[in-house]
């Protein structure tokens, strides 16, 4: 697979995009601009993985794109704020939600 300059500048705009919406969503702050990237770049595979299988497809475009990985790297975030909680234990949802 050969991905061209733009295409890789499209991958990381929308990992850039995707991780600080997720990160507006979920915690009220973004995570720097390193880990916005990755949030949104793994939340994009989790998207195009989990999506489908949920019946939903957005289309073809960046926005769709953009969407996609917001959907992942919010599935994301959430499965890693119970982990973390769970393992910390203690609290209640009140104060983690």
């Amino acid at each position: 697979m050969h991905l061209s300059n733009e295409s890789l500048l499209v991958i990381l705009l929308v990992g850039i995009v995707a991780g600080w919406l997720a990160g507006k969503i979920v915690r009220g702050t973004g995570f720097g601009i390193l880990g916005d990237l990755l949030i949104g770049i793994v939340g994009a595979f989790i998207g195009n993985w989990l999506l489908p299988k949920l019946g939903v497809y957005l289309g073809t475009g960046v926005i769709s794109a953009i969407v996609n990985a917001t959907v992942g790297a919010i599935v994301l975030l959430l499965i890693v704020r119970l982990l973390r909680g769970g393992i910390r234990g203690g609290g209640s949802w009140r104060r983690r939600w």
